[in-house]
């Protein structure tokens, strides 16, 4: 045998020795800490996987919710990076309406006790009205509902801001019109949103988004007078695979 074999046996041997050295010790403190499976090529806990909620469009982009910051009922800041890692329901509303906002903070004080166990779902309650709805104001129209969930914060603020995170950040719209009851028009509908910020929903025969839940009919009703089903229990079941994701 060449000395230039020679010398290329004990190269390797002294690779060998060295990654000996480095890496075993490592591997066999994992193996030890279980860090090592048979599964370890997954990225994800199978248990954790994405729904079939579709993502909502927009330029280009998957929509998420704008930054935001208000003040709850208990005095606090709030923003939207606090609602991150929550899967979470979106409305507007005000405490003196007296048309559909009932409606609706019952239908969501349902939602609220079906997941009273989930320390990551919440509910964001955006006032129209905030001249009026301070957040002593809020505080006791959220006790006359029985919102005990922590992660349900009711907020006012600037109502330039509040309007235009509704009209433009949202789509959900909201407006004054001292024609109407109440003296203003909002939409009825929730939004869903998952835990990292994004507008989620489920999709139509077509494959289209949803968009948006109906706040306004009650599982106990079924349906209202013009024969529009209830969504409240698809809200329930999208908040549960959100939950999973």
């Amino acid at each position: 045998m060449s000395k230039k074999a020679n010398y290329s046996y004990v190269g390797i041997a002294f690779i060998i020795l060295v990654f000996g050295i480095i890496f075993i010790p490592k591997i066999i403190n994992r193996v030890s800490n279980n860090d090592i499976t048979r599964d370890e090529s997954r990225s994800e806990d199978v248990s954790k996987k994405a729904s079939d909620l579709a993502y909502i469009p927009l330029d280009g982009k998957n929509r998420t919710v704008p930054e935001f910051s208000f003040t709850d009922q208990n005095g606090n800041t709030v923003t939207n990076k606090d609602y991150l890692g929550k899967v979470y329901v979106i409305e507007f509303f005000f405490t003196t309406c007296p048309t559909i906002c009932p409606i609706m903070n019952r239908n969501l004080v349902n939602v609220q006790n079906h997941f009273k166990d989930f320390e990551n779902f919440g509910v964001a309650s955006f006032t129209i009205n905030p001249e009026i709805d301070t957040p002593e104001v809020l505080k006791a129209y959220a006790k006359s509902y029985g919102i005990t969930n922590p992660n349900w914060h009711l907020m006012t603020g600037d109502e330039d801001a509040i309007y235009k995170l509704a009209n433009q950040g949202f789509n959900l719209y909201t407006g004054k019109n001292d024609d109407v009851e109440g003296g203003f028009e909002h939409s009825g509908n929730f939004a869903l949103i998952d835990k990292e910020g994004y507008i989620r929903s489920r999709r139509d025969n077509f494959g289209n988004p949803l968009l948006f839940y109906n706040g306004l009919i009650s599982e106990e009703e079924g349906e209202d007078d013009e024969g529009i089903p209830q969504e409240i229990t698809i809200l329930k079941e999208d908040i549960a695979k959100l939950l999973k994701e």
